[in-house]
């Protein structure tokens, strides 16, 4: 991260409008309507009544300006900018690197423009601008939704059209910044990112990612943002190819696509959200409360189909509706009395509808202190056709409870239309949190509880592309041994009839020069005799072998590999083994450096993970081995990432004394 200071381009005073026509006077007329209370200068070269026909001839350098002109006249006037010692700039025009493959000189313009922008910060190329709701100060050539705010949260986006979608939300969520970060030619989305907690006015920021460039400086905002007590989520889209580019291993296909880009989230610490409903109401949740204690929830309604719902919706996301303790049991029952069976998710009836006191007790009976959050299902009827006065009644209630508790509440609507604005502009004057639609009740709640310290230790960097070779299973062994790896007695040549006593019975034995041995008939298992490894070998479509000692105490066999994901740093891929790693796609994925305690819980997450700690009266595998395991492959891949593209161990067998690499794959640009 460069460490641009971004404050007098996202908070100025004074603003500049260079350009005509209609975007340009958008900038203008938003800055107008929002109540500005800084200086806009328009600058084009026809002057005009309060136009300045030139930079030059401004009063005085401008905290920021919108360039709105061709791309040329663009790498001009952000070359004045910069010499006047403006604070910075937003780049309108198009047809930069984003439009490289259409217009060849789009690398060299851009190349143009940063050395014309120096220091200066400068947003885009091919950029929408920035909303300031706090201060009114826009830099934005178009309508929005959005309104002044006293404090709220921040939004990026690459996309222009995602970002004006957002602003025209109507869910009550308080908007500061909305910022479009266009092709981020300068200024990358985590150093704007990082430029906004600056800001004491921001609550929360939501990323809309399209893709990550700097990972340093991703790094950096995570750490930052933790420090500061700032919770960070993501929007992460684009289901990239770029780790798939490597085909020779099974790590390639279970890691590639979105696993680098969710490892890298889960190691910054980042909660991660798959729809724009459900980016939105976390957004608000944390604009109200911060991030979550933990993920201990309540819910209750006056329906038992909303309680069933509520605990449907649950079932598989990472929250629990833990039993109601004896605390809870006696509010309950002296609010309610006898009649309702009392339990979380809690359908608590209809009997105290209409009678504030009575609602307020109720539902302040299942709040506790050991509860991240409290849920109170509500769904309003719609104005148009009936009275919506009729439910004042209950957002008193569920002001009563917050106001008297303390403790974290929200109004969950369960359908998104059931919730006005307005009413959730009261909830959240008094510290409730409406949420719309119950599925983002969760997610908002699971996500909210999932915001971590990062990592300390910086990830492995991926470098640029390299000319791979792969070495041979022998070569692989005996490059990860000298990192520790435990792998079997072996013997490589082309007798192997005569080289089988040297390694004695049973083994296996294996043709050289193959990367899917099982697929092509090269592996042969538990061979007894010399005849039987001639007769086996005959069969293999080599004349190179790889004779080793039989492991038979295996209770699972793993995968482990790592590959250089150009995007995200070296994904290590966790997976069950052996013939079962592409019929059961079970994988884990961290980013390299991952820690024993990372691994040892990545191990869990996979299915077969019970057949390690001993299934069904089975052996347990002994774990310290296979994190020792890992660990070697991992010594391997830092000492050799300048050159690395992959490397692989499958089966990495594991029994209750060991854990032995049976097969190894290492792909590497030669020393």
């Amino acid at each position: 991260m460069s460490g641009r200071n971004l404050s007098r381009l996202f908070r100025p005073r004074t603003i500049a409008v260079i350009g005509g026509g209609a975007w340009c006077g958008q900038v203008v007329e938003q800055c107008r309507k929002m109540g500005f209370d800084g200086e806009v200068w328009r600058v084009h070269p026809k002057g005009g009544k309060g136009v300045y026909p030139t930079l030059e001839s401004l009063p005085s350098a401008p905290d920021a300006a919108f360039v709105g002109i061709n791309r040329h006249a663009t790498i001009e006037a952000v070359r004045v900018l910069s010499q006047m010692g403006a604070g910075g700039a937003v780049c309108f025009a198009s047809g930069f690197s984003e439009a490289a493959a259409e217009d060849t000189q789009g690398h060299d313009l851009q190349a143009e423009l940063l050395e014309a922008a120096g220091d200066m910060p400068i947003l885009g190329p091919n950029c929408y601008g920035f909303i300031n709701a706090i201060d009114g100060a826009l830099l934005w050539p178009d309508q929005h939704g959005s309104t002044r705010v006293d404090k709220g949260v921040a939004i990026l986006t690459q996309s222009s059209n995602i970002a004006i979608n957002l602003t025209m939300q109507a869910r009550g969520l308080p908007i500061a910044y909305t910022v479009t970060c266009g092709n981020m030619a300068q200024t990358g989305q985590a150093e704007i990112a990082a430029g906004l907690l600056d800001d004491d006015r921001v609550t929360a920021i939501g990323l809309h990612v399209e893709g990550f460039s700097d990972l340093r400086a991703w790094e950096a905002l995570a750490a930052k943002a933790y420090a500061k007590g700032i919770p960070l989520i993501a929007l992460k889209v684009g289901r990239s190819a770029q780790a798939q580019a490597a085909t020779v291993s099974h790590t390639a296909s279970l890691a590639g696509g979105d696993a680098g880009a969710q490892a890298l989230l889960d190691r910054l610490g980042i909660p991660r959200l798959d729809s724009l409903p459900a980016f939105l109401e976390t957004l608000k949740l944390l604009h109200i409360t911060g991030p979550l204690p933990s993920n201990r929830i309540a819910s209750i309604s006056c329906s038992g189909g909303e309680a069933s719902l509520a605990a449907d919706t649950a079932h598989g996301r990472d929250v629990v509706f833990p039993p109601l303790n004896e605390g809870q049991k006696q509010a309950l029952t002296h609010a309610l009395g006898p009649m309702v069976a009392l339990a979380n998710p809690l359908d608590y009836h209809t009997y105290i509808w209409r009678d504030e006191g009575a609602m307020t007790a109720a539902w302040s009976g299942i709040v506790d202190p050991e509860l991240a959050l409290t849920m109170i299902i509500l769904d309003y009827p719609r104005a148009d056709r009936c009275d919506p006065a009729d439910w004042d009644i209950a957002t008193r209630a569920a002001l009563n409870v917050r106001a008297q508790t303390g403790a974290n509440v929200a109004v969950v609507a369960s359908l998104p239309e059931l919730m006005s604005e307005a009413t959730c502009e009261r909830l959240m004057a008094g510290g409730v949190v409406p949420v719309l639609g119950l599925d983002e009740a969760v997610l908002a709640a699971e996500a909210a509880a999932r915001w971590r310290a990062p990592m300390a230790e910086p990830l492995c960097l991926p470098g640029g592309e390299r000319d791979a070779r792969v070495l041979s299973e022998a070569e692989a062994k005996t490059a990860l041994v000298n990192h520790g790896l435990d792998i079997p007695k072996a013997k490589t040549g082309s007798d192997p009839a005569k080289l089988a006593t040297e390694v004695g019975f049973p083994l296996v034995l294996k043709g050289e020069g193959i990367a899917h041995k099982t697929e092509a008939g090269a592996v042969a298992l538990g061979l007894t005799s010399a005849g039987g490894v001639a007769e086996a070998a005959a069969k293999m479509p080599t004349d190179s072998f790889l004779l080793e000692e039989m492991i038979d105490d295996g209770v699972a066999e793993l995968l482990i590999g790592v590959t250089r994901d150009p995007a995200h740093g070296f994904v290590l891929t966790l997976a069950a083994g052996g013939t079962l790693t592409e019929l059961l796609k079970d994988s884990a994925s961290l980013l390299v450096p991952a820690s024993p305690e990372g691994i040892r819980k990545a191990l869990t997450r996979l299915k077969m993970h019970k057949l390690l700690t001993g299934y069904r009266g089975a052996p347990a595998a002994n774990i310290a081995a296979i994190l020792d395991a890992v660990n070697a492959i991992q010594s391997y891949v830092l000492a050799n990432a300048d050159r690395l593209e992959e490397v692989e161990v499958n089966p990495l067998i594991c029994t209750p004394i060991r854990a032995v690499a049976a097969d190894a794959l290492i792909r590497e640009e030669p020393a």
